[in-house]
């Protein structure tokens, strides 16, 4: 019944898509977030769902869409280099059969974050990727988050949709994307057309940003712990009344702390301390090997290198006997573990001409939704301040997003998260759209200027 039930959900959307071509851009968002393939139990997981929606979406914006407005920005050469340099170093992995297996899903994230920008040529079309994207992750946010409430949750416990611990259905991961989709929330609630910011919708907006801040408790993640504390400080950043802000959120952090599970304080104690962490104190092992693996191969080995590591540590563990303390010390050996970090993981597959492109493409990114949030918040329209248009308010979201990612990523193995590599799409979009429509300096400056023009009302 489940297999029917999606089946029909995608072919609707598909079959909305002979008159509107680009709807199979957002079937293709939907199926490479939730994955309905791996939810059903039948026919369902022999139908290729999501290369069927792959094709219709490149296919129907070949052949169907107006191609008016649409441009190839700096970051979008950067990912097809990125996807170049990949497919190189693929031909030459240390391991060529999991380089492949891998390469099979990260090619399609690279290639499909080249194309989304080319489709989103109005606001309408970026507003309505926003929503896809946030509406289908909050499919599993929102699962999450009920069972977290009722207990059930707790690390490696957590049971989501799928019994899959890849992709997003990844405890870590999903905590990390959940605290970055929270942004794009709140500027739905905002500023949203689609379903425009009535009570109700603001009230399903804070149910589910307070379902994504459940995450991170219910898999136990401590990038999850993280990630909140930085979204708390950029939050702060843009808030107008930054002191009632910072009392507000002290004050609910103090009322959820007696609330949370001692299994959790537990976890996040281990932060301040890796050595008494086997899991943490595997990671920085594995990051030391991976320094003195590039050393000797500055390109990389490929997808899954990480496979040829071994390595001798100590951990020490404190034992309370009575009244005193005891440190314990005990030896592990290991090998083949992942990174659990984005910039080894890049660094140790890419090596060095791969971490530098991923590194400029992300950073190009901060810097160019900073130069919008310039352009729009110094102007003064009829009145109204620049800083409350949609496009100030998109390219804040996309930037917190993006620095929240940049944090977790720290601790996280997801260089090609395909959801991250949406989001650079969202961001490439956006910063075509304004340069096609709005007036901009010619050089690069951080300046506000009083003679900006005003804002024409684009939609």
């Amino acid at each position: 019944m489940i297999d029917i039930a999606l089946l029909g959900f995608i072919a609707l959307v598909l079959t909305l898509g002979l008159k509107r071509p680009f709807v199979w851009v957002l079937a293709y968002i939907y199926i490479d977030v939730v994955a309905p393939q791996k939810i059903g139990w039948g026919i369902i997981q022999s139908v290729p769902v999501s290369m069927i929606a792959f094709v219709a979406a490149f296919g129907g914006w070949l052949l169907l869409d107006d191609k008016h407005g649409s441009r190839v920005t700096l970051r979008q050469a950067l990912v097809g280099l990125l996807l170049g340099w990949c497919f190189f170093t693929t031909q030459t992995a240390d391991f060529p059969v999991e380089a492949a297996t891998k390469w099979a899903w990260v090619w399609k994230a690279l290639v499909f974050a080249l194309f989304l920008p080319l489709t989103l040529r109005t606001r309408l079309r970026i507003e309505a990727a926003v929503l896809v994207m946030v509406l289908s992750i909050a499919t599993i946010i929102i699962n999450g988050g009920i069972k977290t409430a009722l207990g059930s949750g707790g690390y490696g416990a957590l049971s989501l949709l799928v019994n899959d611990n890849t992709g997003l259905y990844e405890g870590s991961i999903l905590s990390t994307a959940a605290i970055a989709v929270i942004p794009l929330v709140l500027w739905l609630a905002r500023h949203g057309t689609v379903f425009k910011p009535d009570r109700w919708v603001k009230l399903f907006a804070a149910a589910l940003i307070f379902a994504c801040l459940l995450i991170p408790i219910g898999t136990a993640a401590r990038t999850g712990l993280v990630c909140i504390g930085v979204l708390g400080v950029l939050l702060l950043r843009s808030a107008k009344r930054r002191v009632l802000y910072a009392s507000l959120a002290s004050g609910a952090l103090l009322i959820a702390v007696p609330f949370l599970p001692q299994s959790y304080l537990a976890r996040m104690n281990t932060i301040a301390d890796h050595d008494s962490d086997e899991s943490a104190s595997t990671r920085v092992q594995v990051w030391k090997w991976t320094l003195d693996y590039v050393a000797e191969k500055p390109l990389g080995g490929g997808f899954d290198a990480y496979r040829s590591n071994k390595f001798t540590y100590e951990t020490r563990t404190i034992v309370n006997e009575g009244n005193n303390s005891i440190v314990k010390s005990q030896v592990v050996t290991d090998h083949g573990r992942a990174y659990h970090s984005s910039y080894f993981e890049m660094l140790g597959e890419q090596g060095w001409p791969g971490l530098f492109l991923w590194l400029l493409l992300h950073g190009l990114g901060l810097w160019q939704m900073e130069r919008i949030r310039w352009l729009f918040g110094g102007r003064k329209a009829d009145g109204a301040d620049g800083a409350t248009t949609w496009q100030w308010g998109l390219a804040t979201a996309l930037q917190q997003a993006q620095v929240i990612y940049l944090v977790g990523a720290l601790f996280v193995g997801i260089a090609y998260q395909p959801f991250i590599f949406m989001l650079v799409g969202l961001q490439c979009a956006l910063w075509s759209y304004v340069r096609r429509t709005e007036h901009r300096p010619t050089k690069a400056q951080f300046r506000r200027s009083s003679t900006e023009k005003p804002i024409p009302a684009t939609s």
